[in-house]
């Protein structure tokens, strides 16, 4: 028995690589129902006829909702009978978070404090908002909108009731959608220079479903205003793509260095210096517990924490670095990975 043995799961941005993967994963199990809600209805065709193809048994669990995390309204129209949430909607390129800042605060921050709202309102059992490494020590207005949908969802768990509300942070996830393999990949095989902002940087990686396997880990073991990050191993990005330019026919000759983009760090960081004080060490993962701590300001002038400055940030430069077979070996596990290695056999 499954913990969504008869329940009713949420998936805010449910048309993105996430909420395939989840569709994928829990389709066939005891969930009662799968509800899709996103504002491209396009997208939400293309994914019904999808999947009525491919599991026409099981297809009648999956519910289609048109709405917009932007709006309050449109969430509280999706959240009736709903037991758990997977909040995934957002805007997380960051170039285009970059030039338009406010459309990154209307979706990440307000979005994420309406699909609370009104999961709390509704009694939603719990409720994962999922973040990014970039989250953590900000520089660009991606980063800066997932920070602050983080410490909504902290404050929002103060008063939460009934409903558990964690954020999982996590990396890169290798292949999701608008990521870099799926570009390297095409100019690979349109003979087209393979454009790399720059070799010597760091990134975090993971696949879907690992991305997956954390967000369950926060709805099995998280406590209320937690933020869990997993153990992710990292690599340069030079590494990754003579990785994929040697899995597909390519040549190290055609890799074209470009430069870093607008708002792009040399490296990313899961856990703070000073979360790394608090962070509980649960094996695969760790947990960031929220600072309960009242609203008396007078006694932080008093109080502080000599064991902080003992400890340092959990960063890409500083976990385990995959070497280019190890990256390949990742990448050869993926299923989109596989589907176009079977196309440069046919």
């Amino acid at each position: 028995m499954s913990i969504f043995k008869n329940k009713t799961l949420m998936i805010t941005g449910g048309t993105g690589s996430f909420g395939n993967a989840v569709l994928n994963r829990f389709l066939k199990s005891d969930i009662k129902e799968i509800r899709i809600f996103s504002r491209d209805e396009k997208k939400q065709d293309d994914m019904r006829h999808e999947y009525q193809a491919k599991y026409p048994n099981d297809f009648h669990k999956i519910s289609f909702y048109i709405g917009d995390v932007r709006s309050l309204e449109s969430c509280r129209g999706a959240m009736h009978g709903v037991d758990y949430i997977f909040h995934a909607a957002a805007l997380k390129q960051v170039p285009s978070c970059e030039f338009f800042p406010m459309e990154a605060v209307r979706t990440n921050v307000i979005g994420t404090d309406n699909v609370l709202t009104s999961a709390i309102e509704a009694g939603v059992e719990a409720v994962i908002c999922l973040s990014t490494d970039k989250a953590a020590y900000p520089i660009n207005a991606m980063g800066i909108t997932k920070a602050i949908e983080e410490k909504v969802a902290v404050a929002k768990s103060r008063n939460s009731g009934k409903t558990k509300i964690c954020c999982t942070r996590y990396g890169n996830v290798m292949c999701s959608r608008g990521s870099v393999i799926p570009l390297w990949i095409d100019q690979i095989r349109n003979g087209l220079p393979v454009t790399l902002t720059e070799p010597k940087m760091t990134r975090f990686i993971m696949s879907l479903e690992e991305a997956v396997d954390l967000v369950l880990f926060a709805f099995e073991h998280g406590q209320n205003g937690d933020i869990l990050v997993q153990k992710a191993p990292a690599c340069t990005i030079g590494m990754q793509a003579e990785a994929v330019v040697e899995m597909f026919g390519g040549n190290k000759k055609d890799i074209k260095i470009i430069g870093i983009r607008h708002g792009e760090k040399m490296y990313e960081t899961l856990l703070t210096n000073e979360e790394c004080a608090k962070a509980e060490d649960l094996g695969n993962f760790y947990r960031v517990p929220a600072d309960n701590r009242g609203l008396n300001y007078d006694k932080y002038f008093k109080d502080g924490d000599k064991e902080r400055v003992k400890l340092s940030e959990f960063n890409s430069n500083n976990t385990r670095q995959l070497t280019i077979p190890e990256i390949k070996e990742a990448m050869y596990k993926l299923q989109y990975i596989k589907e176009e290695l079977e196309k440069e056999n046919m």
